[in-house]
């Protein structure tokens, strides 16, 4: 997915489009695996065109039609990574799990810990608590009882989720502490509903029997962590009226609460007919404390909004920012700067001083080879003359047509060798 950089220049700065969204990626990796383990059970429409996706159904596909594989290797993809792990440990299949050099730099010990618990024979590649991973035959579940921590990736718990209807015993699983990005918990429980699968969550624990999968269909909503970036869009347009055709009203995803941020900065978000269409509206802004906890990939859009509205805001829930595709919090520091933007850390609060922010001619933005940096900072086009993102083809990772979309509201992109 790397590439060379993209020169972007916006024309005017009145938008006025109707933009197809891809499926949500978040839903379409619990569908798959789903799917998979339901044998042909459940079925999955409005698949997301992302590459984390595509990468997940096929190596899916292959485990599950037992072609042999001695390496898998899923790229940049993390939630691929978990979810994976999971599956390929509970149904015993001898796999090597790999991915990226970033890849082997982000933790996965909490879950092959959990995993083991359970029964599951696991081993590492390389370096103890990282990627690659080993999945090895003859699981035999030990206890439906394990225990993870709540506060360093919903995708851990997710993984354990979603494979627990297929444990001879069930799962009883205890989170540890204070939980991150609990409407990704929730929206998986609620996907596993839809197929058929019964929980009970009573404080900090939730309990899922051995049970068979239903015959149905997952239909899949438009992705809102994609959409988030068309909301930085309208706040940074001078006009802007966008309709984004299918998003729910109430929706599995827990990003849908972008339109709840957004709305501090004059965006209004209206449901009518098939979908949501936002607007910018003269607003005045309150410096506030913004809690980012149940939506972290939300972090980058709104904060580079935030700072390219010249708006100083502080924010909390950052903590899984450093695990993610880059460390998100000093990538963020790096760029903000480059425009005059300060982004610091008192504890576990983070400060956005946009008191010196400047405009300069033109701007030349680092990826970090992190798809959300790209499209984050791709809106600084509607303010700066020209806007340079190096390595563009990232955003394939979640938003293929990202670029293909911008074209659409007059933003020109010149690639760049």
């Amino acid at each position: 997915m790397s590439g060379g950089n993209l020169v972007l220049s916006a024309g005017k700065r009145d938008i006025h489009a109707e933009i197809r969204l891809t499926g949500s990626k978040s839903e379409s990796n619990r569908a798959l695996v789903l799917e998979a383990l339901s044998d042909g059970g459940v079925k999955v429409e409005n698949l997301s065109e992302a590459a984390d996706t595509v990468t997940l159904n096929k190596i899916l596909r292959s485990l599950v039609a037992e072609t042999p594989i001695t390496i898998v290797d899923v790229g940049p993809a993390g939630t691929a990574m978990r979810f994976l792990t999971a599956f390929a440990a509970v149904k015993g299949i001898e796999a090597i799990i790999t991915g990226t050099a970033r890849m082997k730099q982000r933790p996965i010990g909490l879950l092959v810990d959990a995993l083991r618990t359970l029964g599951a024979s696991i081993t590492y590649a390389e370096a103890d608590g990282f990627p690659p991973v080993n999945t090895h035959p003859g699981f035999r579940q030990q206890t439906r009882v394990v225990s993870i921590k709540g506060d360093i990736s919903s995708q851990y718990i997710t993984a354990l989720l979603l494979v627990a209807p297929v444990l001879p015993q069930g799962l009883e699983l205890e989170i540890e502490g204070e939980l991150t990005s609990r409407p990704y918990v929730e929206m998986t429980l609620s996907m596993l509903s839809q197929v058929g699968i019964s929980h009970e969550w009573n404080g900090d624990r939730i309990v899922i029997p051995r049970q068979p999968f239903i015959i149905t269909t997952l239909t899949v909503e438009p992705d809102w962590s994609a959409a988030s970036y068309w909301y930085a869009m309208a706040a940074l347009a001078e006009t802007s009226a966008i309709s984004l055709p299918n998003l729910r009203k109430y929706s599995l995803q827990g990003d849908s609460r972008i339109a709840e941020i957004m709305a501090n900065f004059g965006v209004t978000s209206t449901f009518v007919g098939n979908g949501l269409e936002i607007k910018k509206e003269p607003k005045t802004f309150v410096p506030k404390l913004f809690d980012l906890k149940d939506c972290p990939d939300l972090a980058q859009t709104v904060i580079v909004c935030c700072a390219a509205l010249g708006h100083n805001a502080s924010f909390t829930g950052l903590e899984t920012l450093k695990i993610k595709e880059t460390d998100r919090i000093q990538a963020l520091q790096n760029e903000l700067a480059k425009f005059g933007v300060k982004f610091t850390a008192d504890g576990t609060t983070y400060h956005l001083d946009s008191s010196e922010r400047f405009f300069p001619e033109k701007i030349r933005i680092s990826t970090y080879e992190d798809h959300r940096m790209a499209m984050a900072f791709a809106p600084l086009a509607l303010v700066i003359k020209e806007v340079e993102i190096e390595d563009y083809l990232v955003v394939e990772k979640s938003y293929p047509d990202f670029w293909t979309h911008l074209a659409q509201i007059g933003i020109i992109s010149t690639e760049q060798a």
